[in-house]
């Protein structure tokens, strides 16, 4: 997608970020793949033998060069989680591909990139325990599934309640919202969810999937929030993590409103957040 290369462009432009704040992912090893996904599902993919069937769900045609994106991107989270360990913060100018499953991909989503990031630390033991906060407007139901049975990663899902997918997964803690909700109601559990969550679960390290298709203007989301309030609801997650000095790692996720400026926007004002609350 076009945004992909356009939001570092504004991102510079506006001085927000520098040259030097960038980082460029290499592939990501086969090892860290097989901790998150079956051998079954990497072998179709690395021979281009997945099913008619299997290719639909994903979405698009499946080619090498959409496979080494896939891989880069995961890094690229990887990488993120390793600098926001260390510095409070990193985001992903891409990531967020939370509908991949162990075994398959669906909704776009080749690779999950937070899934594999936090398994590759819990399994390097450079974390203990982690939260995934996925604000998408569609539920992360790969990544619910993948967790499902691991403890050490505590799932968090707002989402379009009758939005994709159809068939949702269970995640450690599920808020789904009727169509039309607005900044006044969605905020409102926002402020009341994540302090008590965070509060409870203890993590090491959190994981922000900071997907603008809640805006009214998205093609796609079916909810009714604002440019300023998707600002303030990524303010008070960035803000309520570092009050606890919790690092995070921020992949963007999806974000389909009619014009392409507003896309971009919504985007960038995550990062504009990010660096007005860690910058300092």
């Amino acid at each position: 997608m076009e945004k992909y290369s356009l939001l570092p462009e504004q991102l510079l432009y506006e001085g927000t970020v520098t040259e030097d704040d960038f980082f460029a992912p290499a592939p990501l090893p086969e090892a860290a793949i097989l901790r998150t996904h079956t051998p079954e599902y990497w072998h179709k993919l690395k021979t281009g033998t997945l099913s008619t069937k299997e290719i639909r769900a994903i979405g698009f045609p499946m080619r090498p060069e959409l496979i080494e994106r896939g891989r880069v991107i995961a890094q690229g989270t990887l990488d993120c989680a390793r600098h926001a360990w260390r510095e409070g913060i990193a985001l992903n100018i891409a990531g967020g591909t939370h509908h991949s499953f162990a075994d398959r991909g669906e909704g776009f989503c080749v690779f999950n990139d937070i899934a594999i990031a936090a398994t590759e630390l819990l399994h390097a033991g450079e974390i203990q325990r982690a939260i995934v906060i996925d604000l998408d407007v569609h539920q992360g139901n790969g990544t619910a599934s993948i967790f499902a049975n691991e403890p050490r990663v505590f799932t968090l899902s707002f989402h379009g309640a009758r939005n994709y997918p159809a068939r949702k997964m269970v995640s450690d803690l599920d808020l789904g919202f009727p169509d039309g909700t607005g900044d006044a109601a969605y905020l409102e559990q926002l402020y009341r969810v994540l302090p008590a969550v965070l509060d409870e679960v203890q993590p090491d390290l959190a994981f922000y999937l900071s997907g603008v298709d809640i805006l009214e203007s998205d093609k796609l989301g079916r909810l009714s929030c604002t440019l300023a309030g998707c600002r303030e609801r990524d303010r008070f997650v960035l803000q309520t993590c570092k009050d606890r000095q919790l690092p995070v790692a921020v992949s963007m996720g999806g974000g389909y409103s009619t014009r392409l400026a507003t896309i971009i926007e919504a985007h960038a004002n995550t990062f504009r957040v990010a660096a007005g609350i860690f910058g300092n």
